[in-house]
């Protein structure tokens, strides 16, 4: 167990996409600090089950829930299942996301109401109906994106709009949520190796990618998925109570 183990003794949290690459670390990191936490996964329930094991093996609490977002009704159903588990919420952790790789002449409608409904519309109404649910004191962790504010990147517009959607949202909801003691943040990485970036940061057609990526951070290296988790468990935690509404650059000075 890590130096803050038990910081979350008796709290749930919820990680939506959590199964695999950063979410996969923000809930290793929670369930390592003691949290009961909730492993949302859309599609891949080997890779949750996983997840939970792994959690399970460091002396952890965890179970695995399966929707699929961007769909009618996902949040209800979401929270649905969750219910059939925990009493209560204490950390929600809005990370399930998707990319696209299309340029702004290229993005099809489909694509496009498919990038919205998944990394915009449902951590809304997931957070919404989530409310309810969450303990006063608790906390909203937004996974948004370092590109949200970094230099204008075309060829990923679409993309980097839902994550500027999801900032606004994390600004307004600080005041909604403020009164309970609530904080809301967004946690904004930058490149982080993950099965998600494998394809390009280590594929063969671009062999210097991992180099020329490591290069943009002022660190001088990719960033990890426990990188992302130790910040979000320090939002997560009472250290983090005096910050709400807040971007944090996770980008390890990407934007510098």
């Amino acid at each position: 167990m890590g130096a803050h183990a038990g910081r979350f003794a008796g709290k749930t949290a919820l990680v939506t996409g959590g199964s695999r690459g950063i979410g996969r670390g923000i809930a290793e990191r929670l369930g390592r600090d003691g949290a009961r936490v909730g492993v949302h996964f859309g599609s891949n329930e080997v890779a949750a089950k996983e997840t939970v094991a792994a959690i399970e093996a460091e002396g952890g609490s965890a179970f695995a829930i399966g929707t699929e977002l961007g769909t009618e009704g996902d949040a209800r159903a979401l929270w649905s299942r969750f219910d059939a588990h925990a009493d209560g919420l204490d950390i929600l952790v809005n990370n399930a996301g998707i990319g696209t790789s299309s340029s702004f002449t290229e993005t099809e409608v489909a694509e496009y109401d498919r990038l919205f409904a998944v990394n915009v519309k449902a951590p809304y109404f997931i957070t919404q109906l989530g409310a309810e649910r969450l303990r006063d004191g608790g906390r909203v962790i937004n996974i948004s994106s370092g590109l949200s504010r970094a230099a204008a990147m075309p060829e990923i517009m679409a993309y980097a709009m839902t994550k500027g959607a999801l900032d606004v949202f994390t600004q307004n909801l600080s005041k909604v949520l403020g009164p309970r003691g609530i904080t809301v943040n967004s946690v904004a990485p930058g490149i982080v190796d993950t099965d998600n970036n494998a394809g390009w940061l280590r594929g063969e057609e671009n062999k210097d990618a991992w180099e020329s990526s490591a290069k943009l951070s002022a660190l001088g290296r990719i960033g990890e998925a426990s990188d992302i988790g130790d910040v979000v468990s320090f939002l997560a935690s009472h250290d983090g109570r005096w910050v709400t509404g807040a971007w944090i650059d996770a980008t390890g000075g990407s934007l510098t």
